[in-house]
């Protein structure tokens, strides 16, 4: 009897455990043709321009939450960073923090404006540190509030050659 209590303990511990893992919410990509468009029109022009294209992805988004998006930057790099919202959105906006959770960007468009569905800013990084962008889009189709394409892209500046 001795014995069999440290392994039905065991059991019991491990099937709670299992329970608690099938919680996990996972980053799914989207796949919106015109989203795509714009992104290799935007990938093509920041090439002429000396950028090179560090990271990006698609993703499926909620209408009016945040998708947090975490990025090494390098102190004294200069960064592009630029995210694409469904173009029936009405509002898009764009957060990003530093390590210390410190807001250093808010950019925000509005349906109507001009690449209104297009938020691309420029940041040099103080430090070699994790910054988290949140972008943001508020859709007016109440059928779409949650399966929105959204596409995230950083770049940066390449170096000249000596």
């Amino acid at each position: 009897m001795k014995n069999l209590f440290p392994a039905l303990f065991t059991l019991l511990l491990l099937s709670g455990t299992r329970s608690f893992s099938q919680d996990v919410i996972r980053q799914r990509s989207c796949d919106n043709p015109f989203i795509m468009q714009q992104a290799d029109s935007l990938k093509a022009l920041y090439a002429k321009d000396g950028l090179v294209l560090v990271k990006e992805a698609s993703m499926t988004m909620e209408s009016e939450y945040e998708m947090p998006v975490v990025v090494p930057l390098t102190q004294g790099t200069w960064y592009q960073f630029v995210f694409i919202g469904e173009y029936t959105s009405r509002l898009y906006e764009v957060r990003m923090f530093d390590w210390n959770e410190k807001q250093v960007v808010f950019q925000q468009k509005k349906w109507g404006d001009i690449d209104g569905n297009i938020i691309s800013f420029g940041y040099v990084a103080a430090q070699s540190e994790f910054h988290m962008m949140k972008p943001l889009q508020i859709n007016k189709d109440k059928k779409k509030k949650k399966n929105l394409c959204g596409y995230v892209m950083l770049f940066k500046k390449s170096k000249p050659n000596p």
